[in-house]
């Protein structure tokens, strides 16, 4: 695919006039509030990031805070954000970042990409935006940007396409303003070059778009071969409350899916809730309410839940440690939650 000339001169001119300059994370672009933030945006909106991005910045303002922080703690700020590998990964990364790099970002795309969950396109926005490194990036705007500009004919997923779209960031890279012209690339992509109703009037790139010139720019970049159908799953949540209104919790395994988090015990759809809990925690149970069922999807499957609320009048069996911890309901809700269990707990706050 032929690059086009004044490709960068025409993205900063607009970016100039129309970019979001006054974003959180752009009043002090440290490598490690760029880091913070590229991580949160990861599969989720600028809206929802902001009032999280506050909270966290507050609680871990450096990465020698976000180090020393317990896991539960950083998951706890995390919840509800979803992709909570993500939150793993960050504490990881800090730990690495003190221990073996003295708290400073390495220099090169490369080192920054051998910290636990950064990738060559977030390890270049990281370098780009906080130190004006020449390193391009290919994130999910980019993607479209470039895909609907040169019309490319081939799902961006696809590793020849993404090599072809690689080069084409790399090519239209800027010398000077490498920082400027990353976040314009990213404003462009989220603000113009929607998935839906893009605004190509609007846009400094209109006159060579082959997107637009085809009629049906949305037709681009082009979608993922269909998988089949999602599949489901069906579980009972437990809410169990003794006598002193406590909820017990249950730590999830550190890997897998809400791995890591305080969760609620769980059973088989088909299987009786008042038989589980009897043999699994030898205790009586006085009370079962069912409360409202309800899905959560996941990126590969739908989850469908059954939450009860369980009135239980003995405990002895049930001791707290690793696995099993009794929380009164304030403590509850400040753990790092699922983002269904915590919908769960606040119908009974």
């Amino acid at each position: 695919m032929q690059p086009v000339e004044n490709f960068a001169p025409r993205v900063l001119a607009w970016f100039d006039e129309h970019g979001r300059k006054s974003l959180p994370w752009q009043e002090s672009k440290t490598p490690y509030r760029v880091w913070i933030s590229e991580i949160m945006l990861q599969q989720t909106q600028v809206t929802t990031v902001i009032p999280y991005y506050h909270k966290f910045m507050t609680s871990f303002p450096t990465v020698g805070a976000l180090a020393e922080a317990e896991l539960d703690e950083v998951l706890a700020h995390w919840s509800g954000l979803g992709y909570y590998a993500r939150a793993r990964n960050m504490h990881k990364a800090a730990k690495m970042l003190v221990d073996e790099f003295d708290s400073e970002f390495p220099q090169t795309v490369e080192g920054v990409c051998e910290l636990p969950g950064i990738g060559r396109s977030t390890a270049a926005a990281i370098l780009s935006i906080s130190r004006g490194v020449q390193a391009a990036i290919l994130d999910g705007n980019v993607k479209r940007v470039l895909a609907r500009f040169h019309a490319v004919p081939t799902w961006p997923g696809e590793k020849k396409t993404e090599n072809v779209m690689w080069e084409l960031a790399e090519h239209y890279m800027p010398s000077e303003r490498c920082g400027d012209y990353t976040q314009a690339m990213m404003d462009l992509g989220a603000t113009l070059c929607t998935r839906s109703k893009p605004q190509c009037l609007l846009c400094p790139l209109q006159s060579d778009c082959q997107g637009r010139l085809s009629q049906d720019p949305t037709q681009y970049p082009i979608r993922k071969p269909k998988k089949a159908a999602k599949p489901k799953k069906s579980i009972q949540l437990l809410v169990l409350m003794n006598q002193q209104g406590q909820w017990l919790l249950e730590k999830r395994p550190s890997t897998g899916i809400w791995g890591g988090l305080w969760s609620l015990p769980e059973l088989a759809s088909d299987e009786s809730v008042v038989l589980h809990i009897e043999q699994r925690f030898a205790t009586q149970v006085s009370a079962v309410t069912p409360l409202s069922s309800f899905r959560h999807t996941f990126s590969h499957y739908h989850l469908d839940i059954s939450p009860s609320q369980i009135q239980i009048t003995e405990t002895k069996q049930v001791m707290e440690g690793e696995k099993y911890q009794w929380f009164n309901q304030q403590d509850a809700m400040a753990q790092g939650l699922p983002a269904p269990v915590r919908s769960i707990l606040e119908q009974l706050t």
